[in-house]
Order: C-alpha cells, then sequence, then structure tokens
C-alpha cells in the first residue's frame, strides 16, 4: 500500500530547530514511509500519536488515517515520550 505523506505544524517547527544534516536523514526515512510503513516503525500502545519512527536518536511521532500518514512530532528520544 502506498501511503501519502503531511505534515503537521508542530513536526515543520521540530525540524526547522535541528541541525540542517540531521533534518536531510529525517526527512529521507520519512520518505521510506510512503512504502508499506517501511523503517524502524513500531505502534505504540496507550499513546498518541500511535506510530513511531526511529531515526537514530530522533522519533518521528505519527498517525495513519486511511493512506495518509500525518507526522505530528519530531523529537530528540528523551523528550518524545
Amino acid at each position: 500500500m502506498e501511503y501519502e505523506i503531511r505534515f503537521g505544524n508542530r513536526a515543520l517547527k521540530d525540524l526547522r530547530k535541528l541541525d540542517k544534516q540531521v533534518s536531510m536523514r529525517i526527512l529521507s526515512r520519512i520518505e521510506d514511509l510512503v512504502n508499506d510503513l517501511s523503517g524502524d516503525v513500531k505502534k505504540l500502545t496507550d499513546h498518541s500519536p500511535q506510530y513511531r519512527l526511529r531515526v537514530g536518536d530522533f522519533r518521528v511521532l505519527f498517525d495513519v488515517v486511511n493512506n495518509t500518514v500525518q507526522i505530528q512530532r519530531v523529537l530528540n528520544r528523551r523528550e518524545a515520550y
């Protein structure tokens, strides 16, 4: 299944705060989500957003609604949960 990716305002703000190299690496991994949520993706229990993508020390928190991946936050793992 192929997914469409949308970014929330907070996720865009989080990405702008990061170093350019780090944000480019994260964006590259987010693009991989288009094809069947590939990557280090885990469904979270009792947490909103419902999924997380691990990219080194960073976590991309997102929801899946129909065929759309909605990126909510991009945080360091210390701040993510």
